[in-house]
């Protein structure tokens, strides 16, 4: 099954992806998110969970078998680009400063940030073509909401 989401990921532009694959590809970025630091911690899977059940109206189950499929499609994924293009393409530019906040709060979510999480940030924002101001934004609404 992950195989074949590779393969939507990666097909020529005139096959739109579904929204299955959007909600996927969406998923596995925040996990990537989580993960880039080495320490996937408990708090962060919360927050994985909770946006999808929100961004979604997913329930619990529905939402941590959501995170489940993309923990094993993140593991696969040689990269952050074959996401970022999904996304991107499937949602307008005001839902892609969304995906930038929802990830600053998984990054955030355990109280730490690192290095390695900053640039994930980085470079995502830039693959979703969110300006770096509207990625400070998101990152400081996170924050002030914290």
């Amino acid at each position: 099954m992950i195989a074949d989401f590779f393969k939507r990921l990666t097909a020529a532009q005139d096959q739109p992806l579904t929204e299955t694959d959007a909600r996927l590809a969406l998923a596995a970025l925040l996990v990537r998110a989580a993960r880039t630091d080495g320490h996937y911690a408990p708090s962060e899977i919360a927050h994985i969970d909770r946006i999808l059940q929100t961004r979604y109206g997913l329930g619990q189950d529905a939402a941590q078998a959501l995170r489940k499929e993309a923990e094993e499609a993140e593991s696969s994924a040689p990269d952050t680009v074959r996401f970022t293009r999904a996304i991107k393409d499937a949602v307008p530019y005001e839902d892609r400063t969304a995906v930038i906040e929802a990830l600053w709060q998984v990054v955030l979510a355990d109280g730490d940030r690192a290095d390695q999480e900053n640039a994930l940030l980085r470079v995502t924002a830039s693959l979703l073509g969110v300006s770096d101001i509207d990625s400070n934004s998101a990152r400081k609404r996170v924050e002030a909401a914290s």
